[in-house]
């Protein structure tokens, strides 16, 4: 008797150095999958899953090693959800701590500046494979019924599943950071907000955006109309749903809120998402007297301070501009 109890210790001894053996060399290994792998882990998961989808995936050799390393590290309820990306060789133990510290994958988006908030919304979808309409939801959940030029355009990162809120909020506290350093005035915030928009769009030049800044400056204290082209075409988009993509002389007189040829003063909102070089020159507008510019042929504009010479410069500017059309028929004969 006491010899079968001996042998049987003998054997279970001998099981237990075994399957230590194992585990060991199982935590020890490197183990690669053929290509690289990118995992979701579902929120909730349990070890148990997570571990299936790992070994489905050729990412470790033995569910049942990665539960016990759980089990002893005492891991199952840290492992976070998320797409996790692996491709090179790795322990149990190191994809058991990539798990526990979100070593997700991470993506990004950038926002262009001067795309009005709807475009934002279809550009998100797009890199996000969403809807359009969902992130136009998401927008106005945060910011109410006027959601334009709230949006700061930058790059912005972002994991996977997307959490639609998040980035959205991440966008209007960015904005909300620059305009907290110009002023703490909620109404000289929108303010600048608007002039911004007006600059985004009139012009990409960086040296230009104060210029352009001073002009609506001093228009306004003048008490004249802006008459700046993209609050027109805005005001026809916003009242209408749609925009030609040429302004004509009729668009000039169509009366809208935003239209700055038809009223005086600055729109009642934005008309697109500035960016920071744009709200930060329309807080600070350059120092100089001009009331008019025009585009002067080359990508920019030239400015002038009197009706005079701004004529001066749209005769210039319509003299380049036959030159080109003349250029164009000859190189198509």
């Amino acid at each position: 008797m006491i010899r079968k109890i001996v042998i049987l210790f003998l054997l279970m001894l001998l099981v237990g150095i075994g399957f230590s053996a194992w585990l060991f060399g199982e935590l020890r290994t490197q183990h690669a999958p053929a290509q690289p792998v990118e995992l979701m882990i579902p929120k909730g998961a349990s070890t148990t899953t997570i571990a299936r989808l790992l070994a489905e995936h050729d990412l470790i050799r033995s569910p049942l090693a990665f539960r016990l390393l759980a089990r002893m590290e005492d891991s199952g309820g840290q492992l976070r959800s998320g797409y996790y990306r692996f491709a090179a060789p790795a322990t149990l133990k190191t994809i058991m701590q990539r798990l526990r510290q979100g070593d997700v994958m991470r993506f990004q988006v950038t926002i262009p500046e001067g795309l009005r908030s709807d475009e934002i919304a279809q550009l998100l979808a797009k890199e996000t494979a969403g809807d359009a309409q969902q992130w136009l939801t998401v927008m106005h959940q945060l910011l109410g019924k006027e959601i334009e030029g709230r949006l700061l355009p930058e790059t912005y990162q972002y994991v996977k599943p997307i959490d639609k809120q998040l980035l959205i909020r991440s966008m209007i506290h960015a904005q909300q950071r620059i305009l907290n350093s110009l002023t703490s005035d909620a109404s000289a915030q929108q303010r600048i907000r608007i002039i911004a928009s007006i600059i985004e769009k009139e012009t990409r030049l960086a040296k230009e955006r104060p210029l352009v800044a001073a002009v609506i400056r001093n228009r306004l204290q003048r008490g004249m109309p802006l008459q700046m082209d993209p609050t027109v075409i805005y005001g026809l988009w916003r009242t209408t749903g749609s925009f030609s993509g040429n302004i004509h002389k009729r668009d000039l007189t169509h009366d809208t809120p935003w239209s700055t040829y038809t009223r005086k003063g600055l729109p009642p909102t934005p008309i697109c998402n500035p960016g920071e070089a744009s709200l930060r020159a329309a807080a600070a507008p350059a120092d100089v007297p001009f009331l008019y510019f025009v585009a002067d042929g080359s990508g920019g504009h030239q400015f002038a301070a009197t009706l005079a010479d701004h004529q001066a410069n749209v005769r210039r500017w319509i003299h380049i501009e036959r030159q080109r059309q003349r250029q164009r028929k000859s190189d198509g004969k």
